[in-house]
């Protein structure tokens, strides 16, 4: 559907035709006569369907049929982040352009003059305010903003904010407006949480479910199967033979995107960095630069899966692989937005195989895996169903082998080779005891099966080596990629800190 099919004003028409917008996304087909019906409105769809137009493109067009009160607030977005906030205040003023709509953007990581100017813009009134719920709470809490005329209250990442413990923020600002408001909620997911917020703030909502958390189509979904310490040679081949700029790369720590910022740096790469160290000034510059195309490649922490909107991101590349499958889905999700096309590629450890098979189970399809160059090196065996979570992080074995671990593995921990058949004309072979500094006695005949008198009982004896550490297996040594501790100094939520 075409928007000028919509029940659209001229002047929004005309925004969107100097935006070059023409033809609706699913979402937007289905919300906006729904919000135009002034029904309450619950939506799911996933990330980059283009659900703020959805809500934005009819809420302005009202506010501009009637006359607003000078000094009061008439529509509230809420929002997550600080870095979706200002998404939705540059897209709503090329959305009313022509119209003689007013907005104030507010959100934390401000000096004090900042802080004024939003405290000043909501006292003065405006027709649309977009904020974050920590830093609207703040202001409320100095007074003097009136919340009595909000006729629209728009709540966007639903779901993240409550990812982000803001309920009882959002319950508070509710409060303020009055319950003949109409309310719509757009999220990417829909647990029970959002059902429960739902059943609180709506009114005989609609309904609109959109490819609830599935990635779009658009998007050439393929994974590299490689050990760890491969994934840097793998991710410059991939720069090399798909994508050289305009790329974003996912990592699971704040930690690692730091050490790979630096390393591709090394190899002469225009690379930026984006994590929750980074002060908002810093972030800020280096979007700018990865906009304006001075940066060719963003690694950055999951703090970029959500609410950066860059219409032109030509690869996707997880580094890691994500532990859920939302993760998934909003990390490659910046490619491929506003009905083009593009490429999201994961690389897969031996320790990660499980992690990705159980995301193969939730797409309903496996995804397709590249085959890299022999100058990288021998790749391991894709077999997300192995009950050791392939912690083998050696050479490993040539593609096509049988399952197992091969002498190099089984020297490196310790262990035997195991073999597929016993060598001994099938009986299992004795486990050699611990070697010691004494000379070895004389073996005893193979018919001498009882031990010698006062020699220490089979099970005493491996009480005697398990304390001594002696397991008969795996070393005490951590694997060599080992996931990032949740507790230590990484993202563990790489989300921006909630605004205060």
């Amino acid at each position: 559907m075409r928007f000028d099919e919509l029940d659209l004003s001229d002047d929004v028409l005309d925004a969107l035709d100097d935006m070059l917008f023409e033809e609706c996304t699913p979402i937007q087909e289905q919300a906006i006569p729904a919000i135009f019906s002034r029904r309450d409105l619950i939506a799911v769809a996933q990330t980059g369907t283009g659900k703020t137009a959805a809500y934005l493109l009819p809420v302005i067009d009202m506010l501009a049929d009637k006359p607003q009160a000078p000094d009061a607030v008439s529509c509230i977005v809420m929002a997550p982040t600080r870095e979706l906030a200002q998404q939705i205040d540059r897209q709503l003023e090329g959305f009313s352009y022509y119209l003689p709509i007013s907005s104030c953007a507010i959100y934390g990581g401000t000096d004090g003059k900042e802080f004024a100017r939003q405290q000043q813009g909501l006292k003065k009134g405006a027709d649309v305010v977009i904020a974050t719920p920590g830093r609207l709470i703040a202001h409320l809490q100095l007074g003097g903003i009136d919340l009595s005329k909000v006729e629209y209250f728009i709540l966007d990442e639903a779901d993240r904010m409550l990812d982000m413990g803001f309920f009882d923020d959002i319950m508070q600002i509710v409060n303020q407006t009055p319950a003949s408001r109409q309310t719509l909620m757009f999220s990417a997911t829909m647990p029970p949480k959002i059902q429960q917020l739902a059943k609180a703030i709506l009114r005989d909502p609609a309904e609109i479910k959109i490819a609830v958390s599935r990635p779009t189509e658009k998007i050439a979904q393929s994974a590299v199967v490689c050990y760890e310490p491969q994934k840097s040679a793998v991710l410059r081949h991939l720069f090399a033979t798909k994508a050289s700029s305009r790329v974003i790369v996912f990592a699971s720590s704040k930690l690692k995107v730091k050490d790979l910022a630096k390393e591709l740096r090394r190899h002469k790469m225009k690379v930026g960095e984006m994590h929750s160290d980074l002060e908002q000034d810093r972030r800020e510059e280096v979007m700018l630069d990865f906009r304006a195309g001075r940066l060719d490649i963003l690694v950055a922490t999951d703090i970029l899966a959500r609410g950066i909107d860059i219409d032109d991101i030509a690869l996707v590349v997880n580094y890691d692989v994500p532990r859920e499958a939302e993760d998934y889905v909003h990390r490659i999700g910046r490619t491929a937005r506003a009905g083009a096309g593009g490429s999201a590629v994961t690389l897969i450890s031996p320790r990660e195989q499980s992690w990705f098979g159980r995301l193969e189970e939730f797409l309903g399809y496996e995804v397709e895996k590249l085959e890299m160059p022999a100058e990288l090196g021998e790749m391991p065996a894709y077999n997300p169903r192995r009950r050791d979570g392939g912690r083998d992080e050696g050479r490993g074995r040539r593609r096509g082998s049988k399952p197992g671990k091969g002498r190099a593995e089984g020297r490196q921990e310790g262990k035997a080779p195991k073999s597929s058949k016993p060598r001994n004309g099938g009986k299992p072979r004795k486990q050699q005891a611990p070697k010691s500094d004494t000379p070895e006695a004389p073996k005893p005949a193979p018919e001498a099966a009882v031990p010698a008198e006062g020699a220490p009982k089979a099970s005493e004896a491996k009480r005697r080596r398990n304390r001594r550490g002696h397991r008969g297996g795996k070393p005490k040594s951590a694997p060599t990629d080992r996931p990032a501790n949740p507790s230590s100094g990484h993202d563990s939520n790489p989300s921006p800190a909630p605004a205060s």
